[in-house]
């Protein structure tokens, strides 16, 4: 198999599966999920859950694509005994990375829409209600949304079609590291601001008293949840990545190298929300609102507003489309594979279709807004959101889980081999019983958590 693509660079690996993993959830749901669930303990079952659930699933996933050096719908038919349906779960895990982009292209475009308005100055000199007014308007304006929707299609399809090297790690490559830069400027501006130390302390240093209100259970499950969505495990989204990857080092470590900057990202996210609510009075509270409304209006009244502004709408942008073209790159290697397509080809093909079935989101606040699929208040977006982070992710995960451990799928001995070539951690024997009775156990409680 010459033929493969391979990274130019490890570094380059590194970043674009952290830039998958880095996505909207690290930016507006992390700093949320743990203001809400006791700050500074959350975040350290988050790293412990982090660790002994998501790496070992993420080496896994890994382990599939390098192993088969094929996109996720061939990997599980290279790998699988003759007869058995493991590959079943490709054709899903291929859904699951349309499923997410269906949803993901639209928010996307808000956070370029809003980058631009805080260039341009529609922001200056505006009050609180006209900042609700600007999110209200763009959200019901179909015709702005599939604007920037379409935007942000073209442009991930363009940077995948140019191939792997030339494209994919090129441009992320410059946008992770410009995406690391902007949140350290960020964040280090946000010490300064009066009120910064309280929301320091919420954030990080541990609150018994707020764990007990909340309950450490709900602490637990909120944390594990969490970790394990913050990956983006599950749908062959790093298993594509996997296939693109030389023996040198260890899957084990590279997985924790990961996780690790993904993991900054969320901290650092955290770090630049909390003191900002903190100085200006604000409830650090949930998902797009405080993105969109209350974030804006902690930057109006800031010196220099317009540019902090642009500089974290550039930064969420990076953030969400890095995940874009990751997950482009994903679904284009599969449909080469599938139907022996050029690269070319495949990417003019799936422009029409990413944009086609982005639709449905970018109406359901416009002219499908009655349709409230989860209960009053939701939209398509939520629907879509449900289905591929609470059902697809998990059950994915726990088919990867199984094929790289059971004696009836791939089995534990040749997911250990391939994840130990190299230098770096291995995957040691005693891990086989932990990730063939633990992890799954921990994935099903995820997945009952996200039903119910």
């Amino acid at each position: 198999m010459s033929g493969r693509e391979q990274f130019k660079s490890r570094l380059g690996f590194l970043l674009i599966s952290a830039g998958c993993a880095i996505g909207i959830g690290n930016v507006w749901r992390f700093p949320y999920v743990a203001g809400q669930n006791g700050g500074g303990i959350f975040v350290l079952f988050y790293l412990l859950f982090l660790a002994i659930v998501g790496v070992p699933i993420l080496s896994m996933e890994y382990a599939v694509g390098r192993a088969s050096k094929k996109s996720p719908v061939k990997a599980y038919q290279a790998l699988e005994k003759p007869g058995q349906k493991w590959h079943l779960h490709g054709y899903v895990a291929l859904l699951g990375n349309y499923g997410l982009m269906m949803f993901y292209t639209t928010v996307t475009g808000w956070m370029l829409y809003y980058f631009y308005s805080f260039v341009t100055g529609k922001f200056d000199g505006i009050g609180t209600e006209q900042v609700q007014g600007i999110f209200n308007d763009m959200l019901g304006s179909a015709g702005t949304n599939i604007l920037w929707m379409v935007i942000v299609v073209v442009l991930g399809i363009l940077i995948c079609s140019m191939g792997l090297q030339n494209g994919v790690e090129r441009i992320t490559k410059v946008m992770m590291i410009g995406l690391l830069a902007i949140m350290v400027v960020l964040a280090v501006n946000g010490f300064f601001l009066d009120g910064a130390v309280e929301g320091l302390k919420f954030y990080l240093l541990p609150d018994v008293e707020r764990m007990k209100e909340v309950g450490l259970g709900n602490v637990i499950v909120a944390a594990m949840n969490q970790s394990f969505f913050t990956l983006s495990l599950g749908i062959g989204a790093m298993a594509i990545f996997g296939s693109y990857l030389g023996r040198e080092r260890t899957l084990l470590g590279e997985g924790i190298r990961v996780a690790a900057l993904d993991t900054f990202v969320a901290i650092t996210a955290g770090l630049i929300i909390f003191p900002a609510c903190f100085a200006f009075g604000v409830n650090p509270d949930s998902g797009p609102s405080l993105i969109f409304i209350t974030l804006p209006n902690v930057f109006l009244s800031m010196p220099g507003g317009r540019f902090w502004g642009s500089l974290f709408f550039l930064f969420m942008f990076f953030a969400a489309f890095s995940t874009i073209i990751a997950v482009f790159e994903n679904i284009i290697a599969c449909t080469m594979e599938l139907w022996g397509m050029e690269r070319k080809k495949a990417a003019a093909v799936n422009l029409v279709v990413i944009i086609l079935i982005s639709l449905p989101c970018v109406f359901g606040y416009s002219i499908w807004q009655n349709f409230q699929p989860l209960g009053e208040g939701t939209a398509v977006l939520d629907l879509e959101d449900f289905i591929v982070s609470n059902i697809l992710l998990p059950l994915g995960s726990l088919v990867y889980l199984l094929f790289c451990t059971s004696r009836w799928g791939w089995g534990f001995k040749n997911y250990q081999q391939e994840a130990n070539y190299g230098t770096g951690l291995k995957v040691p024997n005693w891990m086989r019983i932990y990730v063939s009775v633990i992890v799954p156990i921990a994935v099903i409680i995820i997945f009952l958590q996200g039903i119910l």
